[in-house]
C-alpha cells in the first residue's frame, strides 16, 4: 500500500471531497454520483467536474467511450423486505477499447480510490449502458 501512496494522489481539497461525499450521501433520496479519473501525467486522481449526477442516464452518457474512470455512487433502493438501503459503492469503468497502459494506471489505482473514498463494494462494468442494471448488481442474490 506504501508504494501506491507514493505513486498516486488526491489533492486535500479531494481528500476533502470524498469525505464530505460519502456523508452527504448516506441518507439520499435519490441516486447521487461522482466521476472520477487520474491525470496521467500527475497521477493524481480528481473529479472529472462539479457535477453531482442523479440521472443514471445523465451520468451514461458523460462516460467516455476509450477511457477508464472511477464513479462514486450512492443508490437508494427498497430491499424485499421494504426497508430502505443506500449502498455507497465504486463503480470501476473499464471499457473494453481502452488501451494498456491507461488499464495498468487505473488497475494500480483501484484499492488505493477504494479505501480512501471508503465505500462498501467496487462493481466493474465495462459499458455505460451496464448503468442501466445497476440496481440488480446492488441487490444481490435477492433480486
Amino acid at each position: 500500500m506504501s508504494s501506491q501512496s507514493r505513486l498516486y494522489t488526491f489533492s486535500p481539497e479531494t481528500t476533502e471531497e470524498l469525505r464530505k461525499f460519502r456523508l452527504g450521501t448516506s441518507r439520499a433520496q435519490k441516486p447521487q454520483a461522482r466521476i472520477y479519473q487520474i491525470d496521467k501525467q500527475t497521477l493524481e486522481i480528481a473529479h472529472v467536474d462539479d457535477e453531482t449526477y442523479t440521472d443514471m442516464q445523465e451520468l451514461a452518457e458523460e462516460l467516455p467511450g476509450h477511457s477508464p474512470r472511477f464513479v462514486l455512487l450512492s443508490y437508494p433502493l427498497t430491499l424485499p423486505s421494504g426497508r430502505l438501503s443506500v449502498p455507497y459503492v465504486m463503480l470501476y469503468y473499464l471499457p473494453v477499447t481502452c488501451n494498456a497502459e491507461l488499464r495498468m494506471v487505473y488497475a494500480g489505482a483501484k484499492e488505493l480510490m477504494r479505501n480512501t473514498a471508503e465505500v462498501g463494494k467496487v462493481i466493474e462494468i465495462s459499458d455505460a449502458e451496464d448503468l442501466e442494471s445497476i440496481e440488480e448488481k446492488l441487490g444481490g442474490e435477492s433480486k
